[in-house]
């Protein structure tokens, strides 16, 4: 049989990790093993019921049996915009300065097409969430490494990046509440950002999809609070995490007007906009009472108690996350990454994230996941503890 060719683009993206994971992890299960999977960000818990039900009442309309308008229902994006000036005092224009998408995922592989030309460059936290790369490979441009240390908070040091290169720079990419490192960024942090931007005019591209959750009392601050984000940046935010609508795949870019018009032109040329139904119940989960919102960060932050405490008995000395639903440990000597994810799979039956699959710096680090019950993470630490790791 022939086989044909693959595109220079589809050659050009790097190995999809997780995909590759959950291959490993599902071999496992085949053979009939026990598996506490922390490896991966899927909610485990459900989409809450009036969310559901008003999908359910939504999609009884013979209205949503159509195509969507192909940016999406007004009343989405005039959802949206009454979000952002409720839960972070940002004003947005719901025509001009919204745009729908089939979750943030897509959303970052969308803007790398529609804003960058072959051999332009966008800056990429190292470690960070890998897609941003496939993006950028995919409209063939380059990528410069910002990295994310432990001394500086898991934030990049803006006066440790080149000056030619912060010149060259077209876009970066940030994400806080950060994914892999569970860092948490400051008001004058995204204020230091906008001025760095402007000074060299690159867009900001905030990758916000653990926005709301936050521990300790801290509240993330939209980096489109500062002033003047909306002249040189976005902010991708998705109900996957925050609402356990990973399944639903919905999501919306707002901020800077032009970026947001080339991104809905790419998408009138891709899609038309998401299933009516799923409008009305995004709708119904972003408008009125969000205390639920707050009861699951609460459950989380219960779940990273636990873990932690539960780490530290068997000798395994970590520190608490500050927000996302992920911990970023350091691997005990004399291990690597890769061989301490391989032998907590192989030996305990628990999956966590190698750290050097978020990029180089990732080195030294596994991601743990907060996403089973306070029981399982107990059990999780005891398996890791009677391989004696610590002791």
């Amino acid at each position: 049989m022939k086989k044909f060719e693959q595109s220079d683009a589809i050659k050009r993206l790097p190995d999809q990790f997780f995909a590759k994971l959950g291959k490993k992890v599902q071999a496992l299960v085949n053979e009939g093993h026990d598996i506490i999977n922390l490896g991966q960000g899927n909610p485990d818990l459900p989409t809450s019921d009036h969310i559901v039900k008003a999908l359910q009442i939504a999609a009884e309309n013979p209205a949503n049996h159509k195509y969507s308008p192909f940016q999406g229902f007004p009343y989405f994006r005039e959802a949206v915009a009454d979000f952002y000036k409720r839960e972070y005092g940002v004003d947005l224009d719901p025509e001009n300065e919204v745009a729908l998408m089939f979750g943030s995922k897509i959303g970052l592989f969308e803007v790398s097409q529609s804003m960058l030309n072959p051999g332009d460059t966008a800056l990429v936290p190292n470690p960070g969430y890998p897609d941003y790369l496939s993006g950028v490979a995919l409209a063939n441009a380059n990528y410069e490494l910002m990295p994310l240390l432990e001394e500086n908070g898991f934030l990049p040091d803006y006066n440790d990046i080149p000056e030619d290169v912060l010149n060259k720079a077209k876009m970066m990419f940030l994400n806080y509440p950060n994914n892999p490192t569970s860092a948490v960024a400051t008001k004058e942090f995204f204020d230091e950002t906008v001025e760095l931007a402007k000074q060299h005019d690159f867009c900001v591209v905030h990758d916000f999809a653990y926005g709301a959750i936050g521990f300790d009392g801290v509240k993330q601050p939209s980096f489109l609070s500062s002033e003047g984000a909306k002249d040189i940046g976005i902010e991708m935010y998705t109900l996957s995490k925050t609402y356990n609508m990973a399944g639903w795949r919905v999501a919306f870019a707002v901020g800077n007007p032009s970026i947001i018009k080339t991104i809905n032109l790419l998408q009138d040329h891709l899609f038309t906009s998401l299933f009516g139904a799923i409008q009305e119940a995004a709708t119904v989960a972003i408008s009125g009472d969000l205390s639920y919102v707050d009861d699951l960060v609460d459950i989380y932050e219960s779940r990273r108690n636990v873990l932690v405490e539960s780490l530290n008995k068997i000798g395994w000395k970590v520190n608490a996350p500050k927000g996302t639903f992920f911990a970023w440990f350091k691997v005990p000597d004399p291990y690597t990454s890769k061989e301490f994810a391989e032998l907590l799979l192989k030996k305990a039956h628990v999956v966590v994230a190698d750290g050097s699959g978020f990029g180089s710096l990732g080195e030294g680090y596994v991601r743990f996941g907060l996403l089973d019950s306070e029981e399982r993470l107990k059990e999780a630490a005891e398996r890791i503890g009677k391989l004696k790791l610590f002791s």
